[in-house]
């Protein structure tokens, strides 16, 4: 098999992971979601334990895996350039918070929700669609330096 049949491969367990983890979390039902990030009502502190083992599993695999000089199946690492924190990325942060904090879902979650037939992503996949659209549309335009 090829490199690149190898990356699209690897590519496609990786999601199919983390849309079973997504389920497995409940992070596809967006009343657990809310109800997490509703601080002040029926907060459920359950998704806490999501967090904190995606933030311990990240850690311990960038520890193994930047200490390789290249990726298993491509020639080279594509992580972030960016160092600093920019008005647009706290601007699309901010924005993404909102929607989550509506609807109850991200991207992710949103995605694997139509396994389950849920009506909802119906929805809210064309909108974070219509978002992601914009923002690259707002970055092609030769004025759209707000740095």
């Amino acid at each position: 098999m090829n490199r690149a049949a190898l990356r699209h491969l690897a590519a496609l367990a990786s999601g199919a992971v983390f849309g079973l983890g997504l389920s497995l979390a409940q992070m596809t039902n967006p009343d657990k979601v809310l109800n997490f990030l509703d601080l002040a009502g029926k907060w459920d502190p359950s998704l806490l334990l999501v967090l904190g083992g995606a933030v311990v599993l990240t850690a311990l695999g960038y520890r193994l895996v930047m200490k390789r000089r290249t990726p298993l199946w491509d020639s080279q690492f594509h992580l972030p350039l960016a160092r600093s924190v920019s008005r647009p990325l706290l601007i699309g942060s901010a924005l993404f918070g909102m929607g989550w904090g509506l609807a109850g879902y991200c991207p992710g979650p949103a995605i694997a929700s139509l396994g389950f037939g849920n009506p909802e992503a119906l929805w809210v996949l064309p909108a974070i669609a219509a978002g992601a659209a914009l923002q690259r549309w707002s970055h092609a335009r030769p004025s759209a330096d707000i740095d």
